[in-house]
């Protein structure tokens, strides 16, 4: 085969690879949103204690992050001050663990499709948030798409057959908890050119998750727990919970190290469908025209705003390869110019 078989095999290796990738995610992600709502569900496995889950995720995945770091060194440490981390990463576990918490426990009291609809919200939160920190300038164009987001979400809410009061206002805390987390990170971390990827993210973020959720955790669940003495800890269960939660964390890292982290979004809009589907066809989950009607609505505002996201990408990029070429053609001027100046000295002489 000549070279240009040869490159067209190579991409489309990496086409299949990045699919491959995608779809790793997507199945995941799935599984974990879903494996989570049968766990916590009292019409499944009936087990309505989402500090504990959340708590059995973080004390395995970080347990297993620090064998990855410290016995397999598969991963270097991020080098970071007793002070950075009291005074960035502690502050953002403490969020992380609230968004934890409220995002399992609106499970017990809310449909998988419908948790998904109030999680497009999410691009909301940031922006709001972002603006509020003055971390994200205000602009009137965004700002509409924002309302127009928020506006699908609020007809979807009222279409919702199986409507929960209290676990409205847990799934909306978590959206509210995460995208602090998030804007927080640029504002803490990456503004100090600190970078985790999900591997270091466990090792430091993980253990504070975990010692954070033991207060709610001893004041709320564990009496009850206590108490139960028919309970007996099923470790396949939990076990492969967890298992699936750490593998979500490893295919994040191939996702956005791989591809991008705007396929990470796009993937998530494909996974949302593929979840409202599987919630209405095999949960039974009441899924409404005006349900879905207000989806559709939010899913358009949150498309148009990864495509503005990946335009001011694109323009940055071009800028900075505007930048780069610019500079190397003024020291290519230079560098002629310093040949002249040598070839008129030597004539002179």
């Amino acid at each position: 085969m000549g070279k240009g078989g040869a490159l067209s095999e190579g991409v489309l290796r990496k086409i299949i690879l990045s699919y491959t990738y995608v779809a790793i995610w997507i199945f995941l992600s799935f599984t974990v949103i879903v494996y989570n709502k049968y766990i916590l569900d009292r019409k499944m496995y009936n087990w309505p204690y989402p500090i504990s889950l959340t708590m059995i995720h973080m004390g395995f995945c970080s347990s297993l992050a620090y064998v990855i770091v410290n016995v397999f060194k598969m991963v270097e440490p991020v080098q970071m001050t007793r002070d950075v981390y009291l005074k960035s990463v502690v502050p953002i576990g403490l969020l992380y663990s609230l968004s934890l918490w409220l995002s399992n426990s609106a499970y017990i009291y809310l449909s998988v499709s419908f948790i998904q609809m109030l999680k497009a919200l999410m691009p909301v939160a940031v922006y709001s948030i972002g603006v509020l920190l003055k971390k994200e300038g205000f602009k009137s164009q965004t700002m509409s798409n924002m309302l127009s987001i928020s506006f699908g979400v609020a007809i979807a809410a009222y279409g919702e057959a199986q409507f929960n009061t209290f676990g409205v206002v847990l799934q909306l805390g978590a959206v509210c908890f995460e995208a602090t987390r998030l804007v927080l990170i640029q504002i803490l971390l990456t503004s100090k050119g600190i970078t985790f990827n999900p591997i270091t993210s466990l090792y430091y973020v993980a253990p504070c998750c975990l010692a954070f959720l033991s207060v709610p955790w001893m004041i709320v669940e564990f009496p009850k727990l206590r108490d139960t003495s028919s309970f007996h800890f099923d470790y396949f269960i939990f076990g492969t919970n967890s298992i699936c939660a750490f593998a979500l964390n490893l295919a994040v890292f191939l996702l956005v190290g791989k591809t991008s982290a705007l396929t990470m979004n796009v993937a998530g809009v494909v996974k949302d469908w593929l979840l409202i589907a599987f919630s209405w066809s095999v949960i039974k989950d009441t899924v409404t025209p005006i349900n879905l009607f207000g989806y559709v609505i939010a899913f358009m505002g949150v498309g148009y705003y990864n495509h503005a996201k990946l335009q001011a990408l694109k323009a940055k990029e071009a800028e900075k390869k505007a930048a780069q070429v610019d500079d190397e053609s003024g020291k290519l001027l230079e560098e002629r110019e310093g040949e002249k100046s040598g070839r008129k000295s030597e004539a002179d002489n």
